[in-house]
């Protein structure tokens, strides 16, 4: 099965904060992303990065934190000790520790969707279609397309190698 990346167009985010409520709601209230605000009000959604080489992957000395078939990294709850060396590694502060399920959580893409043909949540939901969801080849042409509409013509433009380097990083280069 083919990859799967979600991207988060932060100049197109209005800060709405629908992807989180969704989430909120999807995950019995503990969202998985968060909106952040800048000092100059750029709204920031943060959120899993789902990393090629996801550092907290390497790490979890239970093997609970693994890649699915659509490339999201997931956590098996019931395999987690709650060592926090996720945590300690993650270069985005994403994973937490939930007293609900007594493990590591973080944002899995939605993955009961996914099983059942569906998009993640926050992507289907965002109003300024600032979080988009498919394979490596439709991210990487909206993200030229958007980067053509905010770019001014003194700038170069990415090649291929970076482009798919920035989004398999997590960071989408605008």
């Amino acid at each position: 099965m083919e990859r799967k990346y979600l991207y988060l167009d932060y100049l197109t985010c209005i800060g709405c904060e629908t992807c989180e409520t969704v989430c909120a709601f999807i995950h019995d209230g503990s969202p998985h992303i968060r909106i952040y605000v800048t000092e100059n009000k750029q709204y920031v959604p943060i959120n899993c990065k789902h990393c090629d080489d996801a550092p907290c992957v390497r790490v979890c000395p239970t093997n609970a934190i693994y890649r699915d078939e659509d490339g999201a990294v997931r956590i098996a709850e019931n395999r987690c000790i709650g060592c926090l060396a996720c945590l300690q590694v993650c270069p985005y502060g994403v994973p937490f520790y939930s007293l609900k399920v007594r493990a590591i959580t973080k944002c899995d893409m939605c993955a009961e969707r996914r099983e059942e043909g569906l998009e993640p949540a926050c992507a289907l939901m965002c109003p300024a279609e600032a979080i988009q969801y498919g394979p490596l080849e439709m991210v990487l042409e909206l993200v030229n397309e958007r980067r053509a509409k905010n770019i001014p013509e003194h700038r170069r433009e990415l090649t291929e190698e970076e482009l798919k380097e920035s989004v398999s990083s997590g960071y989408v280069l605008l």
